[in-house]
């Protein structure tokens, strides 16, 4: 698939940070774009953006849906074939996902429930949901969003990062076994697995969100704690400056990355061109990807996190 004119895209959590990119450089190129997403703000957002640099004819659809929700996923599959009038798609962005749930040991269950459920459920779900539209494209790619935490299970020492993790090596290992399922059973629809590293996204303030059930309330408690296991005495700040630490935290993942949303966008796109099944995305993330094949078994030391902060100035 050398270029995306005339074809249809699906995205999940299309309406912000790659979600949103992949949609705006999509429809740049004349590709109809179905988003989904739990904000009908930001995917109306996406839309008219979208929208505002698209050929005639383009087509942009937009559907509420939580992906960890099989009901909801296969209404959005019903609503593509609808909104935008086809039989067939060409191309699946399962993008969606959110952080949380970090420990299993002390965490909330609910929470490193709702976590594994978006980021590998929601994966599994819409890939059957919209199999049998990409089974009638002439040629067709899956997109699997993974991490490097599907190979690195871990954001550093100090920091349980569980449900996240398992679902995203789920995700990379869910992709890899397509190749070969899909090679046999549906030989013109390819598979890619997407590891990013460190992208400038609101991932932090929308999981933050999406946990508490739809407010943008901040869990003080749960920062207090965050904040004592980096060995710092945090009972002298106020809630108010609890919540202004977390909200500057959120807004530093955003927008001091070393790799921008578009950015991504763009590298998984020409990997999509060039039928890479294995896309790193980000300087960090190849640094990653190295150091964990040529020494497995030092990959959670100490001397490797100090490496990698040293190295990538990894800052999450």
């Amino acid at each position: 698939m050398k270029d995306f004119a005339g074809r249809t895209a699906v995205i999940t959590g299309g309406g912000a940070g790659m979600g949103r990119q992949l949609a705006l450089q999509l429809a740049a190129e004349g590709c109809s774009v179905a988003l989904c997403d739990v904000c009908a703000q930001t995917m109306e957002e996406t839309k008219r953006l979208a929208l505002s640099n698209a050929p005639q004819g383009t087509r942009v659809s937009t559907f509420i849906a939580d992906v960890s929700i099989e009901e909801q996923v296969l209404a959005f599959a019903a609503s593509v074939a609808r909104e935008l009038d086809t039989d067939c798609i060409h191309l699946l962005f399962n993008n969606a996902g959110i952080g949380g749930g970090g420990s299993i040991v002390d965490g909330d269950r609910k929470q490193w429930e709702k976590t594994f459920g978006v980021c590998w459920h929601g994966v599994y779900y819409c890939t059957l949901a919209f199999l049998p539209l990409l089974m009638k494209a002439a040629e067709a790619h899956i997109v699997n969003m993974s991490s490097v935490n599907g190979f690195w299970a871990s954001i550093g020492p100090n920091r349980p990062h569980s449900a996240y993790c398992a679902a995203k090596f789920a995700v990379k290992g869910f992709s890899e076994a397509l190749l070969t399922d899909l090679a046999l059973n549906a030989p013109h629809i390819k598979c890619s697995v997407v590891m990013p590293g460190h992208i400038g996204t609101d991932i932090v303030k929308n999981s933050r969100m999406i946990l508490s059930g739809g407010e943008s309330t901040i869990d003080v408690a749960a920062i207090r704690k965050a904040i004592a296991a980096f060995g710092v005495d945090a009972s002298s700040l106020s809630d108010d400056q609890v919540v202004a630490l977390a909200e500057e935290q959120a807004r530093r993942f955003r927008d001091d990355a070393p790799t921008t949303a578009a950015q991504a966008a763009t590298i998984i796109l020409d990997g999509v061109k060039a039928e890479k099944w294995r896309i790193l995305v980000g300087k960090d993330a190849e640094f990653l990807d190295a150091k964990v094949r040529a020494a497995p078994e030092d990959a959670y030391s100490p001397a490797f996190y100090e490496g990698l902060v040293r190295e990538t100035k990894w800052a999450i």
